[in-house]
């Protein structure tokens, strides 16, 4: 062996640990560590609490939606043909028979809010406006979109798909950094 080969050997034997320890970060579940969600959440101005994501066939996230609105997260979701969308709103409240028909259903302040138990969710309609509400952890998160666009089908599995941001998620809402490979 040449002086050069004997100096790369143990860096070759180390390869295999490097690239395994690169396919770590790639893996799926939930954000690989609070630090990235709480590096998110500031970005967007809100508490890493307040940071949910859904999944609903033929609806994506709009990335320029995500963010602080009116101290909440929100993200929009919209169809693939761009015809309907909803969108996802997580604050700190309690959501209770005695009082999910006194809270306003997003910007529907006027109309009378009719509520319904679904499962772990309330059914939540004003006007030509209508939600899943999941209280969960402390938080509420409403799926709300109109009627007349987005059936209570789409809306009830978008809610029954609720959860915590994984890996890929997390970096789907952020914006894309311009000339950098991420």
């Amino acid at each position: 062996m040449t002086q050069t080969s004997r100096a790369l050997f143990p860096l070759l034997l180390l390869l295999p640990i490097l690239l395994t320890g690169c396919a770590a970060d790639k893996e799926e579940g939930p954000a690989r560590t609070a630090a990235d969600l709480d590096a998110a959440a500031r970005t967007w101005g809100v508490e890493p609490e307040l940071v949910y994501v859904t999944e609903v066939s033929g609806y994506t996230v709009f990335q320029e939606s995500v963010g602080e609105y009116e101290g909440q997260f929100a993200a929009a979701y919209r169809s693939e043909d761009r015809a309907t969308r909803f969108g996802l709103f997580v604050d700190r409240r309690t959501l209770t028979a005695e009082n999910c028909s006194k809270q306003p259903l997003g910007e529907v302040t006027a109309k009378r809010v009719s509520c319904e138990r679904d499962g772990d969710a309330w059914y939540r309609k004003a006007g030509a406006s209508h939600a899943y509400a999941i209280p969960r952890d402390g938080v509420v998160i409403e799926l709300i979109a109109d009627t007349e666009k987005v059936d209570r089908a789409v809306l009830r599995k978008a809610a029954e798909a609720v959860h915590r941001p994984d890996d890929a998620e997390l970096a789907a809402l952020l914006p894309a950094t311009k000339g950098a490979d991420t």
